[in-house]
């Protein structure tokens, strides 16, 4: 559930979804998703200061809750 989640709020963002990627790994029990996008919409998937990108963690965290499980979200 979380894996789509991301998915779909970076693909909203990105202007070419079909360079987006995103990893699903596991470390000491905290799913870490990795979400790679094109270096033309990495400024939209961060927007500024970061907002963007701390809006997506903070609902990947709520989603996380509810699943009762952790995850974290990684840009690159």
């Amino acid at each position: 559930m979380t894996r789509q989640l991301v998915e779909y709020m970076a693909g909203a963002l990105v202007d070419h979804p079909d360079e987006m990627k995103v990893i699903e790994t596991e470390e000491d029990g905290v799913t870490v998703y990795l979400l790679q996008v094109s270096q033309r919409d990495i400024g939209k998937v961060i927007g500024r200061h970061g907002r963007v990108a701390r809006a997506m963690r903070t609902l990947l965290k709520v989603s996380a809750i509810q699943n009762h499980t952790r995850c974290v979200l990684e840009i690159e």
